[in-house]
């Protein structure tokens, strides 16, 4: 078992202008103001380290022993799906959908069924879909909020009306933040939230991920990490403690960077006649469709020609649509979505 996209993610030729980043810029964790001495270099592991799980809480309003610590948004998830099934379950997932979700409840043994998110409704997330798609055997439902890849954002009344359906609902929210929107967690006990430091914040290399979820779920996640990660590294908890102390500085001119780019990609949209896409409002991504077909030859073509890339659509399940993201700098976004008009003119 493994993951073809995050290898590709991870080890795919660099270009000067890519479209294919899904999260902002960087940030420098060496320009706020601290020292070694505040990354408590004592050696010893620090279980359930309760500062860092007090910010998590206090930022999303709910009880610390609601959160549960993780290293990145994807080791949350798996074990929030270890936590929550068992071989032979039947898991509902969304389809377009990132592609390690389907791989972990994959890896646990779920017997995996899918429903639609329609681009034709702009990815909109529709609980009748969902229900049509359910079982009686149906465990887990998984989505993404805002949608990985179309950055399309679920409401609390679609949210809460999958939520009586009968089964858990696991929401990975890494994008959430970016609309300013509140946690599915706070919607009932049946929501189980995953997040973290790294789309929205520029800041991966933390690994500062953490589940939300009712206390009693929250204990058997703890315990069953005992089995996989066993404690978070301590330094790494510090460091994610002074960026939340600093959080301000952190986001910085991000909203104002995801605002020039959405309404230069809105811009681009209007004038191409051979892409189908809802205008960019909340998100870091967008997954537009395009007429010419495979966009596996769309990519090729831009780093052939254009030294730039997107992200094809086969990733995605959906090989005639391309992921965009909107996380890099105004003027290499603006020079990027020249390239990628150029490279469609020459593939009409």
């Amino acid at each position: 078992m493994q993951s073809d996209y995050m290898h590709w993610a991870k080890f795919k030729q660099p270009v000067r202008y890519q479209l294919t980043s899904s999260e902002v810029p960087h940030f420098r964790m060496d320009a706020l103001d601290w020292s070694v001495a505040d990354l408590d270099l004592d050696g010893a592991s620090h279980p359930r380290y309760a500062p860092l799980r007090e910010w998590i809480a206090a930022r999303y309003g709910v009880p610390i022993e609601q959160v549960v610590s993780a290293d990145g948004t994807s080791m949350a998830n798996f074990l929030a799906m270890a936590t929550l099934i068992s071989p032979g379950d039947e898991v509902l997932i969304e389809h377009p959908t990132y592609e390690p979700l389907l791989g972990a409840a994959s890896f646990l043994g779920a017997d995996i069924k899918r429903f639609e998110r329609k681009p034709a409704d702009a990815f909109r997330l529709d609980p009748r879909i969902v229900r049509g798609a359910m079982s009686e055997r149906t465990r887990l439902i998984v989505l993404t909020n805002l949608h990985n890849p179309s950055g399309a954002l679920a409401g609390d009344p679609e949210l809460r009306a999958i939520g009586q359906l009968g089964a858990r609902v696991l929401i990975d929210e890494v994008y959430l933040d970016a609309a300013s929107a509140q946690s599915a967690v706070h919607l009932g006990p049946e929501f189980i939230v995953t997040n973290s430091l790294t789309k929205v914040y520029g800041l991966s290399g933390l690994r500062c991920g953490w589940i939300l979820a009712e206390p009693e779920l929250a204990e058997r996640m703890w315990r069953l990490n005992d089995l996989f990660g066993v404690n978070q590294a301590h330094q790494a908890e510090r460091l994610g403690c002074i960026a939340f102390d600093n959080l301000g500085q952190v986001i910085g001119e991000t909203p104002a960077l995801l605002n020039r780019n959405r309404q230069l990609f809105n811009e681009f949209l209007v004038s191409r006649d051979d892409l189908q896409c809802a205008p960019a409002e909340h998100c870091i991504t967008a997954f537009p469709r395009w007429d010419g077909g495979d966009t596996q030859r769309l990519d090729n073509h831009l780093r052939r020609h254009y030294e730039a890339a997107v992200v094809p659509g086969r990733w995605f399940e959906m090989p005639d649509h391309f992921r965009v993201g909107f996380g890099i700098p105004a003027e290499i976004f603006a020079e990027a979505l020249i390239r990628l008009g150029r490279g469609l003119d020459d593939l009409k």
